[in-house]
């Protein structure tokens, strides 16, 4: 399986934390499914076999399951969330987008739905783990969780955001339920200006965990912006490394996650067709040590990269 894998929150609702790009089509949700569709199938077409999923992310479990419907290949694999429910009604100028609940009732209740993408789902994961909610110690929900995992062979997994994510992950990576280790799979934010977790992540990877990269493009950050100046030398050295390449520059920080951590899978996190097929060109080449060693010095601290990131908003 390549290691590429899609993120499908931009296909399953309309507005996402990212830097803007481009004015967007007003939203019709008839023609907003059919290019979610469209998106997966062109995926699948290419090699994609991993697909990531969430409750929070509005239609995208539903598409997928409409998806699906078609496929039979064994080799299709879905991961999707609990904790966050969308209430933004796809609406452009909705004040809350998602609501996070770490709950025994919320876990049950999004299972019931979220069970509709077996028999091609077998990763389920805690939908942005931290400390604020308790959900590392809820003895109810990972016993809970223990039994999903048991009953269909589940593995089961979190997700980190935030700048103690590193912390979160050595933590969650302790849990035990009944004497066992409960979490097989760990998506963690990682690209070329955090790289916080790469060391802790390559030794879980080592214990045969499977560690899954999202937010390889730092929220379109990676992206040359007239906004970001402070990033001009990187993106000087990217532009350099995507001509020598051929590729663009989201190729070239997707490779960058892909050579330095030991993923099952990078996520692209594409709503465009031409954005998926030019992120799915980091397949086509590989980077010298010495470009790899470059990227890796761009690296910002923790704390800068988190608060930065809370400034941009939902386009």
């Amino acid at each position: 399986m390549q290691k590429i894998g899609l993120g499908t929150a931009a296909i399953g609702r309309p507005q996402y934390i990212n830097i803007k790009s481009k004015e967007t089509k007003p939203f019709d949700k008839k023609s907003f499914t059919e290019d979610g569709l469209s998106v997966l199938e062109l995926a699948y077409e290419n090699g994609i076999r991993y697909f990531d999923t969430s409750p929070g992310y509005g239609m995208a479990e539903s598409i997928l399951i409409d998806w699906l419907k078609s496929k039979s290949d064994s080799e299709i694999e879905l991961a999707t969330k609990w904790g966050y429910t969308y209430v933004a009604e796809f609406k452009k100028d909705a004040l809350v987008h998602e609501v996070k609940e770490h709950s025994l009732e919320k876990l049950v209740s999004q299972w019931e739905v979220s069970k509709q993408l077996k028999p091609f789902l077998n990763t389920y994961q805690i939908h942005s783990a931290t400390f604020e909610t308790g959900v590392l110690k809820n003895k109810e929900v990972l016993h809970t969780l223990s039994e999903y995992q048991k009953k269909i062979d589940l593995k089961i997994g979190l997700s980190t955001t935030g700048a103690n994510q590193l912390e979160v992950l050595k933590e969650a990576y302790d849990v035990e339920v009944n004497g066992q280790q409960l979490f097989d799979v760990f998506q963690v934010t990682h690209n070329i200006l955090d790289q916080s977790v790469t060391e802790f992540c390559n030794k879980m990877a080592l214990d045969e965990k499977r560690i899954i990269v999202k937010e390889a493009l730092a929220n379109g950050r990676l992206l040359p912006n007239k906004n970001f100046t402070q990033y001009d030398l990187l993106y000087n050295e990217l532009k350099k490394l995507a001509k020598k390449y051929d590729v663009g520059a989201d190729a070239i920080a997707l490779r960058f996650c892909v050579q330095s951590l030991d993923s099952y899978s990078v996520l692209s996190g594409a709503l465009e067709k031409e954005h998926l097929l030019s992120n799915l060109k980091a397949n086509g080449f590989v980077l010298e040590e010495e470009e790899l060693f470059l990227l890796k010095s761009f690296a910002i601290s923790t704390d800068s990269y988190w608060n930065e990131r809370k400034k941009l908003s939902w386009n």
